[in-house]
């Protein structure tokens, strides 16, 4: 049995996250909202959130921490909670909620997995983000020495939280863009299955986003660097499971 519980992680994007939130609720998920230093207009919504369901509860950071350091606060107040598994979906209503039922099927039939999303994308997705995603996946296929995650940038995903708190113990993941890819790639090193779903993604006109992109391709790219040591590091495991010698998990730390 798993007792999914769903994330938000939320800067500025109060209003567009509104009908996000009522989709996970409609589907019967509680949802954690983790408000990362939003001003004035968009804390202001995110308390009505908060006071308005029961089942809705609100994380706030008094300084921006960034997307990943957002997912964590997520993943703590999940824990504290007694959830197991944890979805993650943005705030900007850039994924197919109708996808959801099918996420929740998968993570029941694959308890232990990440039930990682691929985006679908169709003529609204930049090209330039389209393309760039694809330098991150390649270094992610490097780092596995598989193919196994499809996208490793994609932020609708489903977590089992035994696995991810196991890994946060031992290292201080990305707290930015970087985090998404980070955390799919220790998991993977650590033997957790990845299950794929195929998924819509679409992108607004005129869209708020937080993707700054000098600074968080810096980020991705120094946490590649990192992850490339930490796959030399684990190379003969990597190349023993694709061998299929072993299984065991990895207890490296960095």
């Amino acid at each position: 049995m798993i007792n999914p519980c769903a994330i938000i992680p939320i800067y500025n994007h109060a209003e567009e996250a509104g009908p996000v939130m009522a989709a996970l609720l409609e589907r019967g998920l509680d949802v954690i909202l983790i408000d990362d230093a939003s001003d004035d207009k968009n804390a202001l919504i995110l308390d009505g959130y908060d006071k308005a369901h029961e089942t809705v509860t609100l994380v706030r950071h008094e300084i921006n921490q960034g997307k990943g350091g957002a997912v964590k606060s997520g993943f703590m107040s999940a824990s504290d909670n007694g959830y197991t598994h944890v979805l993650q979906i943005d705030a900007d209503g850039q994924h197919d909620v109708n996808d959801i039922p099918a996420i929740l099927e998968l993570a029941r039939k694959n308890p232990e997995a990440v039930i990682a999303g691929a985006p679908l994308y169709d003529d609204t997705v930049p090209k330039g983000r389209y393309y760039a995603r694809y330098i991150s996946h390649f270094w992610v296929w490097v780092e596995t020495l598989s193919l196994d995650i499809k996208d490793s940038m994609c932020g609708f995903r489903l977590y089992p939280l035994k696995d991810v708190f196991e890994i946060m113990s031992k290292v201080n993941l990305g707290r930015r863009m970087d985090f998404d890819p980070e955390i799919l790639v220790r998991l993977h090193w650590a033997g957790v299955p990845v299950v794929t779903f195929m998924t819509k993604v679409k992108y607004f006109e005129d869209g708020l986003s937080n993707f700054r992109p000098f600074h968080d391709n810096f980020y991705v790219s120094v946490r590649h660097a990192r992850l490339v040591f930490g796959m030399l590091i684990r190379l003969p495991l990597l190349i023993s499971r694709r061998l299929g010698f072993a299984k065991s998990k990895e207890i490296h730390d960095c």
